[in-house]
Parts: structure tokens; sequence; C-alpha cells
């Protein structure tokens, strides 16, 4: 059982936080490239590790990530003029390019040098799969940017759905690694059928298994950890398993099992200590990857429709989620369309911060158990100045991938022969070299 204190420890993430420091030393989304999508159009407000940004591209299509508030008087920069290769304070004319230099100090004397001695927080940056990525640790310290598992090459096809949700990234976090709810909160769009593995239509995730109590094994690594979720297959079940290998990235990415079309991931960004950018990621081939409104049609996760404009769930606790029981009573097991939105309504009801102190966990859980004690135990290396998880030699290798297949009983899962999902007759990418940030 967790303390109250451990809680603190590996949900807190703002100021000084050393989970939020720990963080800090991986790249972090802060918006899609989509929100920033014209030159000199409109800038956007972001906010990542408890620090508030306005991220905007200038007239030559570079992206800016700077802080807020102007260095003048505090004013929001989010609705200032993004103009002829800067962003300009609407009070009092100062503008900035996005590396935070002041390019006019409109309201100064020119002669008065103030402008050189003036320099805006401005956070390194990079475009990679769709994504405005950021760096948030030491200014001197900014190492290359390795592009994720899930966007391994730019001949990938990745379709992201963002939603922020009012609430820790840790209980997101945890509902992704939590193979056992599957079976239970999306049995209506997870279905068990005679299939051969699992599968993907228009509407359905099609599952070979009936089995709801999964017995969990855990590989801890370096990088985090693989975990099987061992089910009994609906065919051949006195020879064969039907496993649904989960990867833990740390700090905050999950490589979830794959259907046949196409892998699927998430990546939680911590806004600050109760709010969370969550994206959620299918990649893969371009034949038979979603495309972008394609994939987020089918989790009900559509701008306009089921958020609003700054990518907010208008499902909420308020309305219930827009949950129908009269769907329930003909056989829904939720009566809440789109299952993202079924794991949002339950890490809402958690509260803004889950109370992991007052749990009960069962065999289940495993994977949860391990992921609270691995990020406390590296959370408190870090502290004494270990490296961080995940990075330099202990990041995650290139081979490593999440699978569902139905296995033979005598094939350890840890061993089993697998690659990500792509299109037959076709090769697949390999990680390419890293790529450097712009100085």
């Amino acid at each position: 059982m967790m303390t109250a204190e451990d809680n603190e420890l590996l949900c807190h993430v703002v100021g000084d936080a050393p989970m939020g420091q720990l963080m800090r030393r991986h790249w972090q989304p802060v918006c899609l490239s989509e929100e920033v999508l014209d030159p000199d159009g409109a800038p956007v407000k972001a906010r990542v590790l408890g620090e508030d940004l306005v991220v905007f591209r200038d007239s030559d299509g570079q992206i800016g990530v700077l802080g807020e508030k102007c260095p003048h008087r505090g004013v929001s920069l989010v609705y200032g003029r993004n103009e002829e290769g800067g962003l300009r304070c609407l009070y009092h004319g100062w503008k900035f390019d996005v590396h935070g230099k002041v390019l006019e100090m409109v309201s100064e004397p020119a002669a008065s040098g103030f402008a050189d001695r003036i320099t805006h927080q401005s956070i390194p940056s990079i475009e990679w799969a769709g994504i405005v990525w950021g760096w948030f640790g030491p200014a001197d310290q900014v190492p290359e940017f390795v592009p994720p598992r899930w966007a391994p090459t730019a001949d990938v096809r990745v379709s992201i759905a963002k939603v922020l949700i009012p609430c820790n990234w840790a209980q997101i976090l945890e509902g992704a690694i939590d193979s056992a709810h599957s079976s239970s909160l999306h049995s209506s769009d997870m279905v068990p059928a005679r299939v051969d593995g699992a599968k993907a239509t228009s509407q359905l995730w099609l599952r070979p298994s009936t089995d709801k109590a999964p017995r969990l094994q855990v590989d801890m690594q370096s990088y985090g950890f693989r975990y099987a979720a061992i089910r009994r297959p609906i065919k051949d079940a006195a020879t064969h398993d039907y496993i649904r290998s989960t990867v833990f990235v740390a700090p905050a990415t999950v490589l979830i099992p794959p259907n046949n079309l196409y892998n699927v991931a998430n990546i939680n960004v911590p806004m600050d200590d109760t709010n969370t950018a969550f994206y959620f990621i299918a990649w893969g081939h371009p034949s038979q990857t979603p495309e972008v409104e394609t994939w987020r049609r089918f989790l009900r996760q559509t701008v306009g429709v089921d958020l609003d404009s700054e990518y907010r769930p208008l499902r909420t606790p308020a309305n219930r989620f827009w949950q129908d029981r009269q769907a329930m009573k003909a056989g829904n097991f939720t009566g809440i369309t789109g299952f993202p939105n079924q794991d949002i309504a339950m890490w809402l009801t958690m509260d803004p911060i889950a109370k992991r102190h007052h749990d009960r966990l069962g065999a289940s859980d495993l994977a949860v158990v391990e992921f609270r004690r691995q990020m406390l135990a590296a959370v408190r290396a870090f502290s004494e100045g270990s490296p961080a998880i995940g990075t330099g030699n202990q990041a995650i290798p290139a081979h490593i991938c999440s699978y569902q297949a139905i296995v033979p009983k005598s094939v350890d899962w840890r061993a089993y022969d697998v690659r990500y999902v792509w299109a037959d007759g076709t090769e697949r990418p390999e990680l390419e070299p890293s790529y450097s940030v712009r100085a």
C-alpha cells in the first residue's frame, strides 16, 4: 500500500517537485502542429509542468515556444500580433522572435540599448510526428531529439487525438497499463469474437477471448517495463494462451497492444498537478492506419463535436458524460460512447489526484503496482544524482514493441518474436538517426 507521502512524490510535478524535475529530462509534447499551422497565424496557449507558454509560427514557418507573460509588465502574449518575423505584445509593442530575442521595443528610446539587455524565456523546440516538442530541462543540457517508438520515421502515418483532462497524469498512465479493465469497461467496444487475433473494424476492436481475469507477468527493464496479460483464447485454449503485451516507457508513454491494422500508443503530459494533456495515437503504414479525422471520429474525440475548440471534453461529470441508461438496458455495458470517454469518466471520478493510499489492489493490478514502485524508486534515485529513468543508455531499444497474439503455452511471451504492425509485403522502417534541435 502506498502512503499519502509517496502519492504526493509520484504525482506532483510543478516547480521543484522531484517528479517534475525528472520529467524535464525528457522532451515533452507542447501542442499539436495543427494548432499553429499557419505562418503569422494566431498564437496558442500551452501549459507544461506548471509553465504557461505561448506557441506561434513566424513568417518563415519557424516555431517559437515562449513564456506566456511578456517580460515587460507580465501581460499575456497569447493575444499578441504575430507579424513580420515575430510576436508583438499588444500592451507596449515589444516584439520577440522565436528565440526570445527582442526585435523591437517601440516604447523605449532606441539609443537606450535596453532591448539588448532583455531576453525572453524561450523553450528549445522541434516538430516531429505532428507534435511541437519542447525541452524544459537545463538550458545547457539540451539533448538530441530522438523520435519516439510510435513515430520512428517520417514515412509512418501518425494520427493523434488530443484531450485536455482535469486530473493528474499518473491515474491516466495507470489506466493505459491496466489490461484487466478493458474486459469490463470497454467490453462493448472491444468485443470477444472467434478470430485468430486482435482485429479492427470501422466500429469495433475484436479480441479472441472471453476471459475477464487475466494473469499478469512483468518484465522489468531500465526504460520501464513490459508486461503480459495472459488470457484463455476462445479457440485452442488447452494448448495456447492469448497474450496482450504492453510496454511502459518511462516516464509517461505507453505502447498499447495493436490490432491487425495499426499500432496504438499514448503519451501523457502533465500540464500541472491536476491537469494532463492526453495524446492517443494510431500509427503505422499509411495504407491501413486511419487518417486523423477518422481516428478521432472512431474514438469520439472530434473537435466541435466531442471536444471544445481547446480540446477539452464536452462530456463532464456535470452532464454524466452523456451516459445513455437506455442503451445500457439494451446491452451496452457503460452507456458512454467512445472508449477513451469511458476511461475519462473513470479517471475523473477518482478526484483530481487519486488517493492511492486508500486502494485495495489485487492480482490483476500487478502492472499498476510495478509502475508505482519503479517510478518512486526512479525519482528517489534521480534526486540523489542518478540519471533520469529512460535517458541515455537506459533508453528503450529500437526493437521493443507491444503485441497481441495467440501463442503456444510452450512459448515464453518474453521471447516471442514480434515486430510492430505494418502492411504485408512492404519493408518496415527502422529507427532513423536522432534529430537535433535548432541552436
